[in-house]
């Protein structure tokens, strides 16, 4: 039965069914079981999380209460497959939150960030269960274990270890509530950096204001003037699709500043939205959360379960990095002050010039700005070409969906299929900044992969971006870093795509933090590839493909600007890990202060600033990767040298990518990391390659 007949019949059993039916409690009638956004107010999701709740807690009782023996299957399995319904509204929920959010949302996030929480806790906390699951860990000895059920097995027990299960009742009375603030304080500082970036706009009204501005910006910052109810001005907004091109073509420096200050100061403002009080509890915090799990800092309680495993290990990488970057940088730095003195403005660089100054030295040198590029990088093309590597490298097919319910209008969805045809999943891809998402970019699923009884429950993945919009005149046009992100992005959804595993908590990107960027940051590695640009960098208006001498000037710019790259990042993983190496659970008394003595202390130099500070440092305060920022050029390590085996026989050597589908994509964390790399790789990663990369040797 084809899906939009399918869908149909859904919608009309649904609608015949009584008014007080929640559609969140029910199964979802939609081609391939995706949620039918149409149908989902925000009344459903109380009513539908208390349901699911309650529907989880009998599920775990079933558990605990088993008469029979406490095994495998029956206590650690079923533990993993428990709560179903559950992770299906909070998935949905938590990305409504993220890509398309609105007061009523971020109400009910707050009433239930603390009942999630206690929930969490009860499974954690619960003695009866943690018993079970330690009697097969003690008894493990005692039979034989798949490497995946091995792999499950001491994930599901350290799980319960890391959260609570050995501490005394009066320490579970005090993680609890740890937990619950920790929740309200990391949801309290993404809506306040969204609030934010949604409050500040740089209105210009005169259009002299506009000089040195490509038209494409111009058109650009006409929409989003029409939009926030100023026709005929131009608005700039803190979406990097609007104040990085501002920065970098804007000859007028007061203009630039403001701009930039507002980015640098987002919860920074001592008004309603300020972070700083939030992220030094959310610190403190953190830190009395692991002293009380037995851990020194919050850093080691994290890395643990990482392939760093120490925060003594990531700092040997991150210093190893931070020398010659930060030389680098110095060198970068000479330029832009010749170019200054050369232009003749007589002014000392700031952080806010830099981008301006190295966008004049980048056209100088290689004859290539983002004006010159974008015309060949229409948005539709990219995805095609985008497409065309997965299909070379795996076989995969796109088939565009135009009957599926989306949650906002621009959403598109895809089915992915093998090469013979057989359904992988679908894909749904999210481009355009609106004041309901929140700015960045990341991928995300509404249904994991996993098996039950035989049978493959097949995954929902979506991407979510913040690309320019198109304009009536002008479609979608992306940057090179755009370019990159999408790839970047696009490789997370091929980790969770593909992924063949049995047990949801293995599953997808389910994967050490320092693991999961490995398959992203790879896809990079083919966008500016000379055999790649030529699929799908074609100029919009007169279609033809790009120039030859064009992508050499693109290569040959690879490593331009590399030391203020390297070290913004760097500066930022750094400030993260001293953020969470602190032992004085005591509130940091400046949050500025604090960062500047941490960037003082590792000799950054005054005109780059981290590439988030922390006040909007959404990464660490409100995301996943607090004390695991450095985890992207960990990954980066992997990923450089993981595309050499590519080099070293071809782009699209069929053994080689069957290799990679096999050994990393499909896998999951149904075993260590490096064991999987070791199998796909056939050693230890080497660190040339990316220093090799970045032109730090």
């Amino acid at each position: 039965m084809k899906p939009a007949i399918t869908y149909l019949i859904g919608l009309l059993t649904m609608l015949s069914c009584t008014t007080s039916q929640n559609p969140l409690l029910v199964e979802w009638n939609t081609p391939f079981g995706v949620p039918p956004f149409d149908q989902i107010t925000e009344s459903h999701f109380m009513p539908a999380f208390q349901a699911a709740i309650k529907e989880h807690d009998r599920e775990i009782e079933s558990i605990t209460r088993n008469a029979d023996p406490a095994g495998f299957e029956k206590s650690v399995a079923a533990l993993d497959y428990s709560g179903k319904k559950l992770q299906r509204i909070n998935l949905l929920f938590n990305n409504l939150q993220s890509a398309h959010t609105n007061a009523k949302l971020q109400d009910l996030a707050r009433e239930l960030a603390p009942i999630l929480s206690k929930h969490d806790d009860d499974i954690m906390l619960n003695a009866e269960l943690f018993a079970r699951i330690k009697h097969v860990y003690d008894h493990q000895a005692e039979r034989q274990f798949t490497p995946e059920q091995q792999r499950l097995l001491e994930k599901t027990f350290n799980s319960f270890v890391r959260n609570g299960a050995n501490l005394t009742a009066e320490q579970k009375e005090e993680l609890r509530t740890i937990n619950e603030k920790l929740a309200l304080l990391s949801l309290k500082f993404g809506d306040n950096v969204l609030a934010e970036t949604n409050d500040f706009k740089l209105i210009i009204s005169d259009p002299v204001e506009l000089e040195g501005l490509p038209q494409w910006l111009i058109e650009q910052a006409a929409d989003d003037a029409q939009t926030a109810g100023q026709p005929g001005k131009w608005a700039f907004t803190l979406h990097k699709s609007s104040w990085i091109p501002f920065l970098q073509y804007s000859p007028r420096r007061d203009l630039r500043g403001k701009l930039y200050k507002a980015w640098m100061h987002l919860g920074d403002n001592n008004n309603d939205f300020d972070n700083k009080q939030i992220l030094a509890e959310i610190a403190s915090l953190r830190l009395r959360r692991a002293n009380l799990l037995g851990f020194a800092t919050h850093a080691d309680y994290v890395l643990e379960v990482n392939m760093a495993k120490t925060p003594a290990q990531v700092y040997a990488l991150l210093h190893e990095l931070w020398t010659p970057a930060l030389q680098r940088a110095r060198m970068e730095l000479g330029d832009i002050k010749a170019e200054i003195r050369e232009l003749g403005d007589k002014v000392q660089p700031a952080s806010w010039d830099w981008w301006y100054y190295a966008e004049k030295l980048r056209q100088k040198k290689f004859d290539l700005s983002d004006d010159v590029l974008k015309p060949y990088f229409k948005l539709d093309n990219v995805v095609q070409g985008l497409f065309g590597v997965a299909r070379n490298l795996y076989g995969l097919q796109f088939v565009p969906l135009t009957d599926l319910p989306v949650y906002q209008n621009d959403v598109i969805a895809y089915e992915v299929k093998e090469a013979d045809g057989a359904h992988v999943c679908v894909l749904y891809m999210d481009f355009f900044p609106r004041p309901s998402k929140r700015s960045g970019a990341w991928m995300t699923k509404y249904r994991g992969q996993y098996r039950e009884n035989d049978a493959k429950i097949t995954p929902i993945i979506s991407i979510v971006m913040n690309f320019s919009k198109p304009t009536a005149d002008t479609p979608s046009l992306l940057t090179l870093d755009e370019v990159l992100t999408l790839f970047h992005e696009f490789g997370h959804a091929l980790h969770g795509m593909l992924s063949d595993c049995t047990y949801p908590k293995l599953a997808g990107t389910s994967v050490a933090r320092d693991f999961v960027e490995l398959p992203s940051q790879i896809m990079e590695k083919w966008a500016l590839t000379p055999e790649v640009l030529k699929t799908y960098a074609v100029h919009y208006q007169t279609n033809t493909p790009i120039p030859d001498d064009l992508i050499e000037k693109i290569n040959k710019s690879n490593q331009f600007n590399q030391g203020f790259i390297t070290v913004e990042y760097l500066a930022a993983a750094l400030l993260d890990m001293n953020y969470h190496v602190r032992t004085d659970t005591a509130l940091i008394a400046d949050v500025n202060t604090f960062e500047a003595n941490v960037m003082s202390g590792i000799g950054l130099i005054p005109e780059i600033i981290p590439r988030y500070r922390s006040t909007y440092f959404q990464h660490i305060f409100s995301g996943g990767y607090s004390a695991g920022y450095y985890s992207y050029i960990w990954a980066e390590v992997l990923d450089a040298d993981a595309f050499e085996a590519f080099k070293e026989t071809s782009l699209f050597d069929p053994e080689t990518a069957i290799s990679f589908r096999r050994n990393i994509l499909e896998r999951g964390d149904t075993e260590d990391p490096m064991v999987l790399y070791h199998r796909f790789r056939g050693r230890d990663p080497e660190i040339t390659p990316l220093l090799k990369d970045r032109g730090l040797i």
